[in-house]
C-alpha cells in the first residue's frame, strides 16, 4: 500500500546531466524523475533528442517521447561547438550524475568523457549505456536492441525449432540495461554517500540480456556441450504442461511444476492420468507432450470461456493465465488496481495513457506531477540557475545558433 507522506521523494536532491536518447538511457532516467530526481536532459541541436520524432505523433508532439522524458528539463545546446562544450563542462561541478547512450566516440573526441569530467568534479558518477559496453573488444561498433538480442543468444532461444530465431516482441535489451543503469546509479550513490567517492559505470545491452539466461549457460558447461539450448516453440521441452494452449476464446498460458502435475490430472477430470506411466514424471510428459497437449486442449474447449477455464484451472491450484492483448492489458481490472495504466497530463495533448510506475513503496509518497519539456525549454533556467548567466549572454548564445529552442 502507497501511503502519502510529507517527506521528500526518494531522490529529490540528486542532479543527472542527462545525454540520452531512444530508449535505454531515458528509461533510467525516466524512473529516476519519477523518485524526485532533478534531470536535465542535454539535446543536442538543432533536432533534440531523435524519439520527438517517434510515433505517436499528434500535432508535432511525439507520445513516445512524452513516455519516457516526462519530469526533465530539456537543454537544447549545440556541443558540436566549442562554446556548447564549454556550457557543458562548466555544468559538471553542478551535478552528481552524468549519463550517456551515444555511440562510440562521440563525447570522447569532444572531451566530454569520464577521465576529464572527473577532473572538473572527483564526486561525479557517470554511466555509459552502449550495445557492447565502453570496454570491450566490441567496444567500437554501432548497436541497438535487436542486435543485442541477437548477439546475447535470446533470438537463438526464441521462435519455433524448424523455423528462423525470432526477436522478442518488445525492445527487452534496451529497457533491460535501462533498469540496470538505474539500479547501478543508486548504488553508486550510497557508495559515494559512505566514502565520497564517484566511479563510471559501463552497461551493456548484451551483457544485461546474458545475464537473465537462467539454465542455458550452466547446463552446457556442465554437460560438457551435451546439452545445446535451441528453440522450442511454445511447449517447454522438457516437461509438459509448460507452455501456450489454445482456449476457448484465445490463448492460455498453463505452467505447473512436477508437484502441481496430480492437480492438473484432477482439473482435467482425470485423476488416473497422475500416475500414468505416459505422464508420471516429468521427463515422460515432455516426451508424450503431444498427446497431454492434445488432451488439455481438448478439455479447454470444453468451456464457453476462456475465464471458465481460468477459473476451473485456479480452483484446482493450476498455475495459468490469459494471453492478453495490449487493448486487453488497459482495461483489465489487475492494470487499474495495480496503478500500471496510467493517464498523465500534457500540455499539448491533454492527456496520454502510459504504462504506470513499476516500483511500489510503502514509503514513498504518491506519484509525482511530471510533464514532457518541449524543446529546449529550460535553456534560460539551466544557464542563469546554475551557472549564473545574465541575459544577455543567454540572448548571444541564441544568436551563435549554440542554444536552440523548439515548440514541440
Amino acid at each position: 500500500m502507497m501511503h502519502g507522506t510529507s517527506q521528500p521523494p526518494m531522490l529529490a536532491g540528486v542532479k543527472v546531466l542527462d545525454f540520452t536518447q531512444y530508449l535505454a538511457g531515458p528509461t533510467a532516467t525516466r524512473l529516476m524523475a519519477e523518485l524526485g530526481a532533478e534531470i536535465i536532459k542535454v539535446e543536442q541541436a538543432p533536432g533534440g533528442d531523435p524519439s520527438r520524432a517517434l510515433p505517436f505523433l499528434q500535432d508535432g508532439r511525439s507520445v513516445y517521447f512524452i513516455q519516457q522524458n516526462r519530469g526533465k528539463k530539456s537543454l537544447c545546446v549545440d556541443f558540436s561547438k566549442p562554446e556548447g562544450v564549454e556550457l557543458i563542462r562548466a555544468l559538471i561541478p553542478q551535478v552528481d550524475v552524468v549519463i550517456e547512450n551515444y555511440g562510440p566516440g562521440v563525447l570522447e573526441k569532444r572531451g566530454l568523457d569520464y577521465a576529464a569530467l572527473q577532473q572538473l568534479n572527483p564526486r561525479l558518477i557517470m554511466c555509459s549505456i552502449s550495445a557492447f559496453g565502453r570496454q570491450s573488444p566490441l567496444s567500437h561498433l554501432t548497436g541497438y536492441d535487436y542486435i543485442a538480442q541477437a548477439f546475447s543468444g535470446i533470438m537463438h532461444m526464441t521462435g519455433d525449432p524448424d523455423g528462423p530465431p525470432r526477436f522478442v516482441g518488445v525492445a527487452i535489451a534496451d529497457g533491460t540495461a535501462g533498469v540496470h543503469a538505474f539500479a547501478a546509479l543508486g548504488y553508486a550513490l550510497r557508495h559515494r554517500d559512505r566514502t565520497g567517492q564517484g566511479q563510471y559505470i559501463d552497461i551493456s545491452m548484451v551483457d544485461a540480456l546474458y545475464h537473465m539466461q537462467s539454465v542455458e549457460v550452466q547446463m552446457f558447461a556442465a554437460s560438457k556441450g551435451k546439452y545445446k539450448p535451441m528453440r522450442f516453440g511454445v511447449h517447454h521441452y522438457m516437461s509438459c504442461p509448460q507452455g501456450v494452449f489454445k482456449g476457448p476464446q484465445g490463448y492460455l498460458v498453463i505452467l505447473a511444476l512436477d508437484r502441481q502435475w496430480p492437480n492438473v490430472a484432477r482439473a482435467l477430470g482425470k485423476p488416473e492420468l497422475a500416475t500414468d506411466p505416459r505422464f508420471a514424471t516429468a521427463g515422460r510428459r515432455g516426451k508424450n507432450q503431444k498427446d497431454l497437449i492434445a488432451l488439455i486442449e481438448t478439455w479447454l474447449q470444453s468451456f464457453p470461456t476462456d475465464e471458465a477455464a481460468l477459473q476451473a484451472l485456479a480452483d484446482h491450484r493450476v498455475p495459468a493465465g490469459p494471453v492478453l492483448s495490449i487493448e486487453e492489458t488497459i482495461t483489465h481490472p489487475y492494470f487499474a488496481a495495480r496503478r500500471m495504466v496510467r493517464q498523465v497530463p500534457d500540455r499539448i495533448l491533454g492527456e496520454v495513457t502510459i504504462p504506470g510506475f513499476p516500483f511500489k513503496f510503502s514509503a514513498f509518497p504518491k506519484e509525482l506531477d511530471l510533464d514532457a519539456p518541449v524543446l529546449g525549454e529550460h535553456n534560460e533556467e539551466v544557464l542563469t540557475r546554475y551557472l549564473g548567466r545574465s541575459q544577455a549572454t543567454v540572448a548571444a548564445l541564441y544568436e551563435q545558433r549554440v542554444l536552440h529552442k523548439g515548440d514541440r
